[in-house]
């Protein structure tokens, strides 16, 4: 059980304190995925990449960029999408030295002047590739693809540990455009982005709000995020990122098979699997703190993953569709919970779990006060 909050705590409960607290404006920022997406959707309407569309796929498409939220995004997409859709997707920090004109190169970051961006895109510009800039249209870069290239620069100001959203988004449009069979319906994945931030608002309890669970499970706790897959690997080293850059709480990000040594051979349980019944914490101090695991998967491995960790204690598998069935007076559903994203795929599952998860870092920053 966690221990009660201290005076200086918001309860997770408490709507008017969790406002009160947030004076960076922080829940508005993490609530903004939905906007970030229907931002490149209107993009992609307006033909802003039609110049790079052909009727003939692409050999590859290479995802160039730095550490941060435009890695975490070209990494998913390439985990999830990029054996199925015929063209492979390659996630890298530079130029590889094979681009040539049969590719796609996506220049993804939020700093027009760093070196591998702009060496990229002269590289890609050299050597005849299509290129499309996911990145302020800006400074060096723009000097070095200008009439050369397509860009999608970000159409509203958003905080850099909530830009997730905008990058996979980004990477989707790409896809719709430059892969023959491929389509995604950005409106209505911005529309579920939307409802997911409805689901995890201030003002709905803890225990019809996901996010504020999450938030709830890591209080005074050791916290491992384990994914099962790449694609949920790169969520969880993307959540434990944001934990602690915005909510102060340090986590580990890892892959499942490790976390399930790791609580083999005792992580997690109290004194490391070495607690007697006779401890006296008046007499012997404190147990050391509990650890606990979060498991991230997709609806359709769920079944699979949950199989493999039966018999472990005090872990928890967590998916886009644990989400309350709520139902507002009259029987019709509160707006927010209409939504199924397990009829979503995968991509769109993990860009709702990635929402879920900045608002919880951001309720764990908040319940401080």
């Amino acid at each position: 059980m966690t221990s009660p909050p201290s005076a200086a705590e918001v309860d997770l409960d408490d709507a008017d304190g969790l406002l009160a607290a947030d004076r960076h404006g922080l829940l508005r920022a993490a609530s903004m995925a939905g906007a970030q997406v229907r931002a490149t959707a209107a993009a992609l309407a307006e033909g802003d990449l039609e110049s790079v569309r052909s009727d003939a796929p692409p050999r590859t498409i290479v995802w160039v960029a730095g550490p941060g939220n435009a890695e975490a995004a070209g990494t998913m997409l390439a985990a999830l999408l990029g054996g199925s859709i015929g063209t492979p997707i390659v996630v890298a920090a530079d130029a590889p030295p094979w681009i040539g004109a049969l590719d796609v190169v996506v220049l993804a970051g939020d700093d027009p002047a760093q070196p591998a961006l702009v060496n990229t895109a002269a590289t890609a510009v050299r050597r005849g590739a299509r290129i499309v800039v996911v990145a302020p249209y800006e400074g060096p870069l723009r000097d070095a693809t200008a009439g050369r290239s397509v860009s999608l620069p970000p159409r509203m100001p958003v905080p850099d540990d909530f830009t997730l959203a905008r990058y996979l988004a980004a990477g989707l449009a790409v896809l719709d455009v430059v892969v023959p069979g491929f389509s995604v319906d950005l409106a209505t994945l911005a529309d579920d982005l939307d409802a997911e931030a409805v689901r995890n608002s201030a003002g709905r309890d803890l225990f019809t709000n996901p996010a504020k669970v999450l938030a709830d499970r890591m209080r005074d706790r050791d916290v491992v995020l384990a994914g099962d897959s790449a694609a949920t690997v790169a969520l969880a080293r993307h959540a434990c990122a944001v934990m602690l850059r915005v909510g102060h709480h340090v986590m580990a990000p890892v892959g499942l098979s490790d976390a399930l040594v790791a609580i083999g051979t005792g992580w997690g349980r109290p004194g490391g699997g070495t607690s007697s019944i006779f401890h006296d914490e008046e007499l012997d101090g404190p147990l050391p703190q509990q650890g606990r695991t979060i498991v991230l998967t997709t609806d359709a491995e769920r079944h699979t993953v949950s199989a493999r960790l039966r018999g472990f204690d005090d872990v928890y598998v967590v998916n886009a569709n644990d989400v309350p069935d709520v139902a507002a007076p009259g029987g019709n559903s509160e707006p927010g919970s209409a939504t199924t994203p397990g009829s979503a795929r995968p991509e769109q599952q993990l860009a709702l779990l990635a929402v879920r998860l900045e608002m919880a870092a951001v309720y764990r920053r908040l319940v401080r006060g």
